[in-house]
C-alpha cells in the first residue's frame, strides 16, 4: 500500500519538474523538442484578396537602434520575417531571404525582420554574420508576433508573411522558406493591381 502513494509523489514530483522546465524564463531560448516551438515545413500559403486580414500594427526599435513601421511601407509589399538567433532553420534561410530582399527591392518589395525571444547581443553578431540589408526590430517579449495570433502561432519560428500593398496579409509561411517559393510568392503579390 505504501508503494502507491510513493509512485504518486514521484510522479507528481516529475511532472511538476517538466512542467517547470518547460515554463522558461523569457530570456530562456526555446530549442525544437521545446512544447513551446512550433517547427513548420516553409510551405507558403496564399490568401485570396477577399479573405485577406488587415495586417496589424508593427513598430519598434530596430537592433541598430532607428525605428522601424510597417505603416511606413504603405503603398508596398513587405515581406516580414520573425526570426531568432538560437534558430536553426533561421540561420538557414537568412541567405535566401536576403537575397530575395536585394533582388526584390527595385520593385517595391520591403523586408523587415523581426527578432524575438532572444538575447540582443546574440541578435546583434546574428545580424552582423548574415547582413541582410534590411532592418530588424527587436521584439525580445514577442508583442510582435502575439499581435499576429490568429495568423501566426507566436511560438512558430522562423515564420514569414507578405503583406500586400493595401496592408493586408496575401501569404504565410510556417518554417524557413525555400528560395523559388518565396520569390514566387513574392512576385505574384507584387504584381497585384
Amino acid at each position: 500500500m505504501r508503494a502507491k502513494p510513493f509512485a504518486a509523489v514521484m510522479l507528481a514530483a516529475v511532472s511538476l519538474v517538466a512542467v517547470a522546465g518547460c515554463a522558461g524564463n523569457q530570456g530562456s531560448q526555446p530549442q525544437s523538442g521545446d512544447t513551446r516551438f512550433i517547427p513548420g515545413d516553409g510551405k507558403i500559403t496564399m490568401f485570396e484578396a477577399a479573405d485577406r486580414k488587415a495586417a496589424p500594427a508593427v513598430e519598434g526599435e530596430t537592433l541598430d537602434g532607428g525605428t522601424a513601421t510597417l505603416g511606413a511601407h504603405k503603398g508596398k509589399v513587405v515581406v516580414l520575417n520573425f526570426w531568432a538567433a538560437w534558430c536553426a532553420p533561421c540561420r538557414a534561410e537568412a541567405p535566401v531571404l536576403k537575397d530575395i530582399a536585394a533582388k526584390t527591392k527595385a520593385g517595391g518589395v520591403e523586408f523587415l525582420g523581426v527578432d524575438f525571444k532572444d538575447r540582443k547581443a546574440d541578435a546583434l553578431a546574428f545580424e552582423r554574420n548574415q547582413a541582410t540589408g534590411y532592418p530588424s526590430i527587436f521584439d525580445q517579449p514577442g508583442r510582435i508576433a502575439l499581435s499576429f495570433q490568429g495568423t501566426v502561432p507566436p511560438a512558430a519560428i522562423p515564420s514569414t508573411l507578405i503583406i500586400d500593398r493595401q496592408g493586408r496579409i496575401a501569404a504565410r509561411a510556417l518554417g524557413a522558406v525555400k528560395y523559388n517559393d518565396l520569390l514566387e510568392a513574392v512576385t505574384k503579390v507584387g504584381d497585384e493591381k
